[in-house]
C-alpha cells in the first residue's frame, strides 16, 4: 500500500491530536478545577483630568493609579480650587468620546454632567469627592496587589 503526503500528514496529525489529548487527561485527572477569574483591561482612546475636590492628600493620586490600571488615560492630575465635594463627580468635556459611559461606570457614580467648552483640553475631567475610596477599593472577592 503506498500512501500519499497528505494521508501521511493527516495520519501523523491524528496522532499528534491523540497523544496531546491523552497527556491532557492524565495531568488534569489528578488536579482540582480552580476558578480563574479573568479581567478584560480595555484601553479607551480620550484624555482624562483628575482632580482632588475633597482635600485629602494623595487623593488624586491614587484615583489616577486606578483609572489608567482600568484603561483610561489619565493625562493631568492635581488639586482643584474647591476641595469640599462629597461625592465624584464627572464632568464630559467631549460629548462624543466613546469612554463616557465606561468611565461612569468605573467610578460607580451617576454624578454626570456634560459642560461642552471649546477651551477643554481634556475629554472628561474626574473631581474626586469623599467617596473615593469606595470607588479605588477593590471588589469583594478580588485582591488589592498593592498591599
Amino acid at each position: 500500500m503506498i500512501l500519499s503526503g497528505h494521508d501521511i500528514l493527516n495520519k501523523n496529525f491524528r496522532t499528534l491530536v491523540f497523544a496531546a489529548l491523552a497527556t491532557s487527561a492524565i495531568a488534569l485527572s489528578g488536579c482540582k478545577e480552580e476558578k480563574v477569574v479573568v479581567h478584560e483591561k480595555r484601553t479607551y482612546k480620550g484624555d482624562v483630568e483628575v482632580l482632588n475636590s475633597c482635600g485629602v492628600q494623595g487623593a488624586a493620586a491614587k484615583m489616577r493609579t486606578y483609572l489608567r490600571e482600568n484603561g483610561f488615560d489619565v493625562v493631568s492630575f492635581g488639586n482643584d480650587r474647591l476641595r469640599n465635594y462629597k461625592e465624584t463627580i464627572l464632568v464630559i468635556r467631549n460629548p462624543e468620546w466613546e469612554g463616557a459611559k465606561a468611565l461612569a461606570k468605573t467610578l460607580h457614580t451617576e454624578n454626570v454632567l456634560t459642560v461642552v467648552s471649546k477651551r477643554a483640553y481634556v475629554d472628561a475631567a474626574v473631581y474626586i469627592g469623599q467617596d473615593f475610596e469606595q470607588i479605588i477599593k477593590p471588589e469583594q472577592g478580588e485582591t488589592d496587589d498593592n498591599n
